[in-house]
């Protein structure tokens, strides 16, 4: 007979681990990515997975995964964190900066998924509970049709854009309504984005060198900085050009405040509408186009710089402000294409220089300032933040966090050099090559350089 005592002990039950959203995904999320989680995660069950001291991503509803079942990458998570079923618990700018560190740091890169990664995705996906329809398209997302830069394709891309509404953009950029790279000529208490834009304003004027009685074309005029400020500071005779209708409306407006009617004409037109105003063919002492060649097209280009050519006199001068990027993501990306700028079209600055060289025009001058545009996109993210509840009420939660990341994203493309901008000065030269251009840049910054 066997009595207790004669028993061995009893094993300890084996500890289980709780298995939640979290470890379930993390395997597959790590073999997609080609490495160990950059981030952690915590998934709408509790869970959570990832190192401890990287920035955390709230996972907070199944449909987040079925997003990017339905679009895998960066058009996927952007969608979930527009509709707010992706998260990041620290601020936006600080999380995404951390978390392109840690990819960087750890050398990760995503090898294309095979059919068993789909397979296995799938199954994962269907043992949380997250398979099932489409989720619906966020309302923000640009839904463009027609031929790529046809007019009409053009007006729509502008006007997604563009007219989102003036009040928007009066809530989101200083007083002079500069929707462009600032240039900062000060750090001294005080001094902020307004200063910055009319510095930037006041140097194209110096750049074009403009005159009391000189004829300034803007293409792309946007709310009018630089067609107000060059007809009132400087008495220049402006024709201002805008594709956007509440553009249009608010320039021809401040026109009127301001008493400059005698001075200054607004055109809701497409740029290649120029082409066909014969009073227009050499009539101007100078052109200007402030970030508006990035939404004319690769192939629309060439015809472009023409128009520029040709609508100066001789010796006359034309400023382009530009970004640039590299040839991998000239539009920006899938987010950007949908939600912000679709069809815009980018390219290395030394292209672009090539281009306008090859319509005729003298290239004088290339000023970069890809560190003034950082600056000025972390002042409208700060406006953006500070004003959220106004933003949240005037366009709605989601296009708002489209724009949050649009800002936070872009501040960081400029600040890792993944995008630039430039000015672009030109000239045209007369038959006799005399370009009429200051020896020095004395004109421009008030020294001799």
């Amino acid at each position: 007979m066997t009595t207790t005592a004669d028993r061995p002990p009893a094993k300890p039950a084996a500890r289980r681990t709780p298995t939640g959203a979290a470890q379930r995904l993390e395997p597959l999320a790590e073999r997609l990515l080609g490495g160990q989680l950059p981030v952690r995660v915590r998934m709408w069950d509790g869970s959570e997975a990832g190192p401890e001291d990287a920035p955390t991503v709230h996972v907070r509803s199944r449909r987040a995964l079925r997003r990017l079942l339905w679009e895998p990458g960066e058009l996927g998570l952007a969608e979930a964190y527009i509709t707010g079923d992706i998260d990041l618990a620290e601020d936006l700018g600080d999380g995404l900066r951390a978390m392109r560190r840690a990819v960087s740091e750890r050398g990760l890169t995503p090898p294309a998924p095979s059919l068993a990664d789909r397979l296995r995705a799938a199954g994962t996906a269907l043992r949380l509970g997250a398979v099932g329809p489409r989720p619906p398209v966020p309302a923000a997302r640009a839904g463009l049709r027609g031929a790529l830069h046809s007019k009409a394709r053009d007006r729509a891309a502008i006007s997604h854009h563009y007219d989102l509404s003036n009040a928007f953009y009066a809530l989101l950029l200083d007083e002079t309504m500069a929707y462009s790279c600032g240039y900062w000529t000060s750090d001294a208490p005080g001094y902020g984005p307004a200063d910055a834009q009319r510095d930037k304003l006041e140097l194209i004027c110096r750049k074009l060198g403009l005159r009391p009685g000189a004829r300034l074309l803007d293409i792309g005029c946007g709310w009018g900085s630089l067609t107000l400020h060059a007809a009132q500071h400087h008495g220049v005779r402006v024709t201002a050009v805008t594709l956007a209708a509440e553009q249009a409306a608010y320039v021809r407006g401040q026109v009127a405040t301001r008493g400059l009617e005698e001075l200054v004409e607004v055109l809701n037109i497409d740029y290649r509408d120029i082409a066909g105003r014969p009073e227009t063919r050499g009539a101007y002492d100078a052109v200007s186009t402030i970030e508006m060649g990035e939404h004319v097209g690769d192939a629309e280009y060439p015809a472009f710089t023409r128009i520029l050519h040709d609508s100066l006199r001789p010796q006359g001068r034309v400023l382009v402000q530009q970004m640039s990027r590299g040839a991998k993501a000239p539009g920006g990306g899938a987010f950007i294409e949908s939600y912000i700028a679709p069809d815009m079209h980018m390219r290395p600055v030394g292209e672009t220089v090539g281009l306008l060289e090859g319509s005729g025009l003298e290239v004088r001058d290339v000023e970069a300032l890809r560190e003034h545009y950082v600056l000025t996109v972390d002042a409208w993210r700060r406006t953006l933040e500070e004003r959220w509840p106004d933003f949240v009420a005037l366009v709605g939660e989601e296009t708002a966090r489209v724009w949050r990341l649009y800002l936070v994203g872009g501040a960081l493309a400029f600040e890792e050099r993944r995008m630039g901008v430039d000015q672009i000065l030109c000239v045209r030269p007369d038959r006799a090559g005399n370009a009429a251009m200051p020896a020095t840049r004395r004109e421009w910054y008030g020294a001799d350089r």
